[in-house]
Formats: C-alpha cells, structure tokens, sequence
C-alpha cells in the first residue's frame, strides 16, 4: 500500500526511498510541515533500513562528581555556584561508593560528566577515572563532555590531545555529547555566554575522533532557538562526521524550564520530541544510531520515538541529577526487565548493547535468564 505522503514532502520521500542526502531548504520543511506524522514515517524508513526492528538499550549508571559550576547557563537547573553550601565534590573514594551501591548489576556503561569547579586539578580527573576502574575494571567509562575537556586541558596546562589520551590510557573509553546545546551565536550570547562555542566543540569532537575515542552528539531544543539554526547545527554535526566518522549517536535533548531562569517557557511536548527525533535521522544520514533519552521524553514517548526514527532508548540510569522533578530527588531508573517489557510492548527487538553497540544479549536469551534488577522497582519519570 502507498503511504499517504502529502504533496509538499514527496520530493522528500524520493530522495529517501533513494537514499539520497537532504539539504538546508528540506530540513526547514520537515520542521515546518503540519504533518508529523509523515515525517515521522519518512524516518521510520530511514531507521529500519539501518536498523531493522532492533532497538538498543545499556546497562548505565550516571555519576555526576560536582554540581558546583561557574558557566552561569541560563537552561541549566543543576548547577549552584562556587561556595553555594549545596555544593558538592565527590572523592575518589566518593565515586567507588556510588559504583559499588549497584554493584550486584552487571553495568556495562559509566556516564560521568559535571558542572565546571575551577578548584579541581588536572589529577583529579585522572583519580576519579582510575577509580571507577579499580572498582568495574570491565566496565566502559564514557566521560567528560566538550566543556569539560576544555577545562580539563586548561588546569593541566597540557595541549588536548596529550590530555585524551592519558585519560584514555586512564579508562575514558568514550565520550558524551552533551554540552552542545544549539549552535547559534545568538542563542550562546543569550543563554551560555561563557562558555565553549560552537567551533570548539567540534574541535574537542574532532580531537577526540583523532586518538580513537568515539563520541556522541547532542542538539537542546525547546527554549528560544529557532528552526534555521537547528538545521545549521545539525549539518555542522553531519560534516564533521563525514570527517571523522567518530560519531556513534545523535541524542536530541529537550529543555525542561522547571528550576532555571527561563521558568516562564513552556515545557516540552510529545509532539515537540517526536519530531526533534524524525528530523534528526532524517538529517544525519551519515549518524548510525538516534537515541531517545527516556528520562527528558518520558518513556511512553520514548516508546513511539522507536517508531519516529530512534533506535536507541538509553539505559537503566539508576541515578539522575541533570533534570529532575525538585533538588533532593535523584533515583530516575528502568530496570532491565522494565527496560526489555516496554521496548518489546512498543513492537521492537530489545537488544542490550556495550558502549559501543556490540550486541550482549537479546530478547530470547533474556527471557530464558528470567527478570534482572531490582524487583518491583518503579520507575521515577520526569
């Protein structure tokens, strides 16, 4: 049967059905067209001739070492300033703790990123990596977004290169995507004006590609960019990619206002997300994975996402700090049977993956090893 495909996006739909890459003027279509729904169709077939049916899920943990920050971003609800006494820096000591709590799961993957301390030492960095190790020596550690980077390379007062790689030597296996926010000068000068911008993000990816570390990428949306520079900012993502080829994963990221300066703004929408995820596969032909991150989405849009272009819906997380429904709660967690049961009631292969999507079990072998995790345990949904 021929999909209802409405007459402005059929150019569209030929050049998917041909594989052939979308330019600046489609991109601002597919966000501008009224019908969802056929975009959300057009990256369904981008994503199952990737992908197939599987949808890809990791046994994560999320540590985040110190809230304390001194970027002042205007989106950002989890940071509190230098000698704000809700501060706080995890040891060395600190950190294994937090690995060890979920010690009787088989973790496969480590996120830990922070705010900016401009207290830390370039030895701290090392020590809280070689931590986590001494701890889950198999374990992945995917660490350190581009800002970080940067300030990492400053208090060592070393080139960043030399700097990725004796934290890779140290365990750093990969890196996270956040911290991109919009590349816009516009939006930087309005809401993050100290931080990196946009060409040294993609320096810091670029680097990081060069010494075999993979990356991901991330676009946050929903406060005051517009569409043009959101397409801007995922073409830039898609050059470097044709560069490097060191991307794994695009994760479009929606802004949550509760708790920030920009309170006022309305909060995302399901339509808002599913959307965000169709025009980035749709996009980045050249991305082999799109991720719906289920803890901004909520997991029952995360669900439709893996019909709207996401192959990918995160992790177990365990624990959240970045967004959350008030300061004091932390415990944002699916365990891996909640994880299996809500991708295979969205009508997916739940296939559970290493940092870098190697395949470790399947739905079949998963149900043959019965329930893993925490029983009876509940989600906590933003």
């Amino acid at each position: 049967m021929r999909p209802n495909i409405p007459d402005a996006l059929l150019g569209i739909h030929e050049k998917v059905l041909a594989g052939v890459r979308l330019s600046a003027e489609e991109g601002l279509l597919l966000y501008e067209t009224p019908h969802l729904n056929a975009v959300g169709y057009l990256a369904n077939v981008v994503r199952e001739r990737m992908c197939g049916n599987v949808a890809w899920y990791v046994r994560n943990q999320h540590i985040n070492y110190t809230n304390v920050c001194n970027k002042l971003c205007r989106f950002c609800s989890f940071y509190v300033k230098p000698n704000d006494d809700r501060g706080y820096v995890l040891s060395p000591k600190d950190v294994q703790d937090r690995v060890r709590r979920y010690q009787d799961i088989p973790i496969r993957e480590i996120h830990m990123v922070a705010g900016i301390n401009p207290k830390l030492p370039y030895s701290y960095y090392l020590d809280i990596v070689r931590a986590v190790k001494d701890v889950r020596p198999d374990v992945a550690v995917k660490a350190f977004t581009a800002i970080e980077w940067v300030q990492i390379a400053r208090v060592a007062k070393k080139p960043l290169k030399e700097v990725m790689l004796e934290l890779k030597e140290a365990g750093v296996s990969s890196i996270p995507g956040g911290g991109a926010e919009v590349f816009s000068d516009r939006v930087q000068a309005e809401m993050f004006w100290t931080k990196a911008d946009s060409e040294e993000w993609l320096e810091v990816a670029r680097t990081a590609h060069g010494v075999g570390l993979h990356s991901n990428a991330t676009m946050l949306y929903g406060h005051i960019e517009n569409a043009k520079e959101k397409i801007e900012h995922l073409i830039a993502l898609r050059e470097l990619q044709d560069e490097t080829g060191g991307f794994l994963t695009y994760i479009p990221l929606s802004f949550h206002p509760e708790r920030t300066e920009l309170e006022h703004l309305a909060a995302p929408t399901g339509m808002t997300d599913l959307r965000e995820i169709a025009v980035g596969r749709l996009m980045l032909d050249n991305f082999p994975h799109i991720k719906t991150f289920w803890i901004m989405n909520t997991i029952e849009i995360s669900q439709v996402a893996l019909w709207y272009g996401a192959d990918d819906i995160d992790g177990t997380i365990q624990e959240y700090e970045i967004t959350r429904r008030s300061y004091e709660e932390t415990r944002q967690v699916l365990t891996r049977a909640q994880m299996v049961e809500r991708v295979v009631e969205a009508g997916r292969d739940p296939v559970e993956r290493d940092n870098l999507y190697n395949t470790l079990s399947t739905e079949r072998e998963i149900r043959d090893e019965g329930p893993v995790g925490v029983p009876g345990e509940l989600p906590m949904v933003f």
